[in-house]
């Protein structure tokens, strides 16, 4: 019997192209099997940069653009999150950082789900071990 699935993807007023999404939501899957943690769901919501502003203001009172912001909504062991990315801010970082959309998507995508297993950014060495970490996975992803 096939496992029910535990990774959603939905999209608010923006166009976006991801290929291999059921293979997509099946290696965020394993991230959080791979970083010992239990997921139940998590929901990722593509959204613009107005969109991601008004929430960032109105739950943490940030006036700033941001590419992503994680809600751990668990209650027990087992993780429930909605992830919101910026597919403005994606497609503006990428072009400032000159690489491809598709990679710096993906980087965020994983970014999201290792916020919700324990990895924080907050730190020089936090994000030191955050971008170890992406790139793990990216490579993985990719291979």
């Amino acid at each position: 019997m096939p496992s029910k699935p535990k990774v959603y993807f939905f999209y608010q007023n923006v166009q976006i192209s991801l290929s291999n999404r059921s293979g997509l939501k099946k290696f965020i899957e394993s991230v959080f099997r791979h970083e010992r943690k239990s997921l139940a769901s998590i929901n990722y919501i593509f959204v613009s940069d107005k969109a991601l502003l008004e929430i960032n203001k109105q739950f943490l009172n940030h006036d700033f653009y941001t590419d992503i912001i994680t809600f751990d909504l668990s209650e027990a062991e087992d993780i429930i999150a909605e992830i919101y990315i910026s597919i403005d801010r994606v497609r503006d970082n990428a072009k400032a950082l000159g690489i491809s959309f598709k990679s710096e998507i993906h980087r965020v995508i994983f970014h999201g789900a290792l916020h919700l297993c324990g990895f924080g950014d907050k730190t020089k060495g936090e994000k030191a071990e955050m971008r170890e970490k992406e790139d793990f996975y990216l490579l993985k992803y990719f291979k």
